[in-house]
């Protein structure tokens, strides 16, 4: 999975925002707030990560447990499929 190209992640004063450029602006007219655990979720995902590669960067940068990472996982890229922004 991976985000499609024309959205960036940007950081304003500690606050994670999603942002559409370029051709990418016809398609998608808004702005997507992230908390920290988002933005680092999304930066993997442009680099192509999958699923359970998520899971497990999850896993080893935060005190979280495998299955609760990966119910946030799943909700996580359900919400960025919602919106159309990985292929």
């Amino acid at each position: 999975m991976k985000i499609k190209q024309g959205y960036i992640l940007s950081e304003i004063a500690g606050s994670y925002h999603v942002v559409a450029v370029g051709k990418a602006v016809k398609e998608f007219k808004g702005i997507i707030n992230l908390n920290k655990t988002g933005a680092f979720l999304f930066e993997k995902l442009i680099k192509g990560a999958t699923e359970e590669e998520l899971t497990a960067f999850l896993t080893a940068e935060f005190e979280v447990d495998e299955q609760t990472a990966k119910n946030d996982v799943k909700k996580f890229t359900k919400g960025l499929m919602e919106a159309n922004l990985v292929d």
